[in-house]
C-alpha cells in the first residue's frame, strides 16, 4: 500500500476511534433523584445517579429526617450512602441490583418502645418505657434491589429498596427526667439484619 494511502487510513481510523469513544461518553449520563414517597411525611431523600458504563451505575444520597417528635415519637435521623449498581438491560432501565454502604446520626425511639410498660434496668430503677429513646450513630453495609422505568426523555421513577446488617452505637435517655436509662458508661452497642432503605424515587435528567 502506498505510504499516503496508509496515513490516510491510520488518520481515519484514530478519527473513528475518537468519535466513537467522545460518543460513549456523551452516553454517561447524570439523574438528580428524590423520593417522593417520604416527601409525603416531612422527610428528605435526594440523591445523584452517574452512569460509568453500559450496566453500571454509583448512586450517592442522602436522608434528613428532622422530626424531634413525630405522631408522638422521636425521629431525627440523618444519613448518607453510596451505592453501586449492576442493570441486567443497561443503566437506567428495568430490573438491577446494588451494594450499598451507609451511615448514619438519629435521636429516635425504637418502634418496640412504643407502650406504657414499665421498663426495669439493671440497677432496679423503673421507667415508663414509652418515654424512652435513644441517640448515637449506626454503620450498615447491604445489598439493594429495584427497578428503574423511563416516563419519558428525561424523567424515570425508580421503585426501590435495602437490606443489610447495621452496626449500632448509642445511649438511652428517658424523656421524663433527661437521665439515662441504660446502664453502660459509655455506648450500648448492638447488630440488627434489617431493611433500611427503600421507597420512590422520580428521577430527572440532567445530561
Amino acid at each position: 500500500m502506498p505510504k499516503h494511502k496508509l496515513i490516510a487510513t491510520s488518520i481515519a481510523l484514530l478519527s473513528i476511534g475518537t468519535l466513537t469513544a467522545q460518543e460513549q461518553e456523551q452516553e454517561k449520563s447524570l439523574y438528580i433523584k428524590g423520593n417522593a414517597l417520604l416527601a409525603t411525611i416531612g422527610v428528605l431523600n435526594v440523591g445523584l445517579e452517574k452512569q460509568i458504563s453500559q450496566k453500571y451505575t454509583i448512586q450517592g444520597d442522602i436522608f434528613i429526617s428532622p422530626w424531634k417528635s413525630f405522631a408522638g415519637h422521636e425521629f431525627q435521623y440523618y444519613s448518607g450512602s453510596l451505592e453501586g449498581r449492576y442493570y441486567f438491560n443497561e443503566a437506567f432501565s428495568k430490573w438491577y441490583i446494588g451494594a450499598n454502604i451507609a451511615a448514619s446520626a438519629f435521636v429516635l425511639q425504637k418502634w418496640d418502645y412504643w407502650n406504657d410498660t414499665p421498663y426495669i434496668n439493671e440497677r432496679n430503677e423503673e421507667f415508663i418505657t414509652s418515654n424512652l429513646y435513644q441517640k448515637g450513630v449506626s454503620f450498615i453495609v447491604g445489598v439493594t434491589g429495584g427497578y428503574q422505568f423511563k416516563v419519558s426523555d428525561r424523567w424515570n421513577i425508580d421503585v426501590y429498596a435495602s437490606i443489610g446488617t447495621s452496626q449500632d452505637f448509642y445511649k438511652g435517655y428517658d424523656r421524663a427526667s433527661g437521665r439515662r436509662y441504660d446502664s453502660a458508661k459509655k455506648f450500648n452497642k448492638s447488630g440488627e439484619f434489617l431493611p433500611y432503605r427503600g421507597g420512590v424515587m422520580i428521577s430527572y435528567k440532567l445530561k
